[in-house]
């Protein structure tokens, strides 16, 4: 185990009756863990369901955890699992949008620039398209090494893969991305 990692400090002092510990470890990873689910589902309820199944899993877990690798990886490969699962899930393959949702209404405000504001707006919106089309294992891999700083060697141990294959997603991940965003900006 790695001297630095207090999280699985905090996850042995939980199995050893530190109640504590459990809350301490929700509030630091909940965050975390939900936007990645977000990120994975793009349905922030099915999200926030399947971040609060992860809690539950951990807390049942306390028995029986071991230290074999970083608290994150672990907690990662449950959320993983769990976002795979729900994706496979044939209701899923069609989700309904309703026509009342839409982008959220934002009230005018004196800074940033309106149009500053609009740009970045497109751009997220056309980051997160590009994102939703990539294959589910290219997205985990890419979310997990570049926006949560998982080593590639920790992404592998989540997804349940070898440090090349890690590899080999995350920059086919990153090459899609370029490919999608430099044909959309050109359209």
């Amino acid at each position: 185990m790695r001297a630095e990692d207090d999280d699985a400090q905090l996850m042995l002092a939980f199995r050893d009756g530190d109640d504590a510990a459990f809350d301490t470890l929700f509030r630091r990873w909940a965050g975390p863990v939900l936007r990645y689910l977000e990120r994975m589902l793009r349905d922030t309820g099915a999200a926030e369901e399947l971040a609060q199944e992860v809690f539950v899993r951990v807390f049942r877990a306390r028995e029986s955890y071991r230290v074999e690798a970083r608290f994150s990886t672990w907690l990662y490969t449950i959320a993983t699992h769990l976002a795979l699962n729900e994706l496979r899930r044939p209701w899923r393959r069609r989700p309904h949008e309703s026509a009342e949702e839409g982008p959220a209404l934002a009230l005018a405000s004196a800074e940033p620039p309106a149009d500053e504001v609009a740009h970045a707006r497109r751009v997220s919106e056309r980051v997160d398209r590009a994102l939703a089309a990539l294959p589910e294992r290219q997205r985990s891999a890419l979310w997990l090494a570049a926006v949560e700083g998982l080593s590639y060697a920790e992404v592998a141990q989540a997804l349940g893969t070898t440090e090349k294959s890690v590899k080999a997603l995350v920059h086919r991940a990153r090459a899609a991305l370029a490919s999608r965003m430099t044909a959309e900006e050109a359209a």
